[in-house]
């Protein structure tokens, strides 16, 4: 092995290899245990593989730590990670603890650790990177830096004050939102729930519509009503809906309070559908245009960033009002055909008046088939006037179809919607399509269990 010092926290993300050079996965975490005397030992690295499974990769199986990439013989148990007793996270529940000097000279916070090889070959941790508490009220000022062997330090009781969740959230800032909520996932329950309540009030609304209900019901229970308010405004309207819908009554009724009249009001109109019909998988802000409105400004409308992947496949073309519930349903125009026409073409000499819309009570039955049949990422809602209403997209169509446990489960078998729980409404984004490439060669033998529950780091390591 390398015998140079490695900062865990640069190691986030690092590509993990065989030694045929075959990408096996990346690098979530490092877990070291403690010892009754000396620094922490590395056992192990939490590597995350194809169809985003966290495993177990031993340090013993490591051969080689450099230039951001982690090389291993190529041997990878399948079975799901279980965080030991004995053993803690360096990024999830280390980076960002308080440690006092030894010295006399203060406190400080880990902002990083390194570890290194010792003449036994085991991985011990040599190094602290520290950051010394502010002295300046300037927002731009921090305060200083130091490095110091272990032995210098004492870690401050757990109890005293809670971990400063910044450092880790740091360390993940590069994360997309569904990867960000299954490292979230990976956590203790009281150390997600202080993670999530150090997010920015948009990021935390990104990673609640990919976490499961209960993990969205425990962070929003945390949040006062008026925190919670600006999120939920921030989420999508029909993943807001499902969440809402989980809510006790009397906290539900506060929170809309607090939001923006025209966001409550799409709000309490989703939550009266059925959750298996295209009401209640519809989002209420897809792209509206008049039919004058000309290619250029609807191309204009589908950059914002804030438009979702499968809303800015369509642009849905009605009479005035053009915000749902909007003037009568006129047709749409699909974003690839906008791209074979000049910036100054109508909308209304390029409407698709074949795309039959559907009504708010339609079962979700009849709306997957018409996605697949047809070739569609988008459906229109319209009500009995032919006003449209919202949209149906893809996503969540695929949410309500795999089972309530697809986010932890490694096999996922298909599920119709009768088998979802009749209570509550998913309302995640599908995650990245995995990795074609094989995980590793050899790989040794696992039995994973099956479960009907949605639990986090389920399953065992040997």
């Amino acid at each position: 092995m390398s015998s140079n010092r490695v900062f865990v926290a640069r190691l986030a993300g690092c590509g993990v290899f065989d030694p045929s050079g075959d990408r096996v996965g990346k690098v979530i975490d490092v877990l070291v245990s403690y010892r009754s005397n000396g620094a922490p030992r590395a056992t192990g690295m939490l590597v995350e593989i194809s169809g985003r499974r966290r495993v177990f990769v031993p340090i013993a199986r490591v051969t080689s730590v450099s230039a951001g990439q982690v090389i291993t013989t190529g041997l990878i148990d399948l079975r799901r990670f279980t965080q030991r007793g004995q053993e803690v996270r360096v990024i999830a529940e280390m980076l960002g603890r308080k440690v006092s000097l030894l010295d006399g000279s203060g406190t400080a916070t880990i902002e990083d650790l390194a570890i290194e090889q010792n003449k036994r070959r085991d991985w011990i941790v040599s190094d602290l990177f520290l950051r010394r508490p502010k002295t300046s009220a300037s927002p731009f000022v921090r305060g200083a830096t130091l490095f110091s062997a272990w032995e210098q330090v004492s870690e401050e009781a757990k109890d005293a004050e809670g971990q400063s969740a910044q450092q880790l959230i740091a360390t993940y800032s590069d994360l997309r939102p569904a990867d960000l909520a299954s490292a979230l996932l990976d956590l203790p329950d009281e150390r997600m729930i202080e993670v999530a309540e150090e997010l920015d009030d948009e990021r935390l609304a990104d990673v609640l519509e990919e976490l499961p209900e209960d993990e969205q019901i425990d962070i929003i229970a945390e949040l006062d009503d008026e925190r919670a308010a600006e999120v939920l405004d921030l989420m999508e309207p029909d993943d807001a809906a499902d969440l809402m819908a989980n809510l006790p009554e009397a906290r539900t009724e506060a929170i809309l309070e607090l939001m923006d009249e025209e966001e409550a009001d799409d709000l309490r109109r989703l939550m009266t559908y059925d959750e298996f019909t295209a009401g209640g998988l519809m989002t209420t802000e897809p792209i509206i245009c008049a039919a004058d409105a000309t290619v250029a400004e609807a191309m204009a409308l589908i950059r914002r960033v804030e438009v979702a992947p499968a809303l800015a496949a369509s642009v849905f073309v009605t009479l005035p009002p053009f915000e749902t519930v909007t003037g009568r349903f006129l047709g749409v125009v699909h974003f690839q055909r906008m791209l074979r026409y000049p910036p100054h073409e109508r909308l209304g000499t390029l409407l698709d008046t074949e795309l039959e819309p559907v009504h708010a009570d339609t079962h979700i039955s009849v709306l997957h088939r018409t996605l697949a049949n047809y070739n569609l990422v988008s459906l229109p809602v319209v009500d009995d006037e032919n006003h449209l209403i919202g949209v149906v997209t893809v996503d969540d169509v695929l949410d309500h179809l795999l089972p309530d446990d697809w986010r932890t489960e490694d096999e996922v078998p298909v599920a119709k919607p009768s088998a979802k729980k009749s209570v509550t409404r998913s309302g995640a984004k599908p995650v990245a399509k995995p990795a074609s490439k094989p995980v590793a060669k050899p790989v040794a033998k696992a039995t994973p269990k099956a479960s009907n529950k949605t639990t986090r780091n389920g399953g065992s390591r040997g």
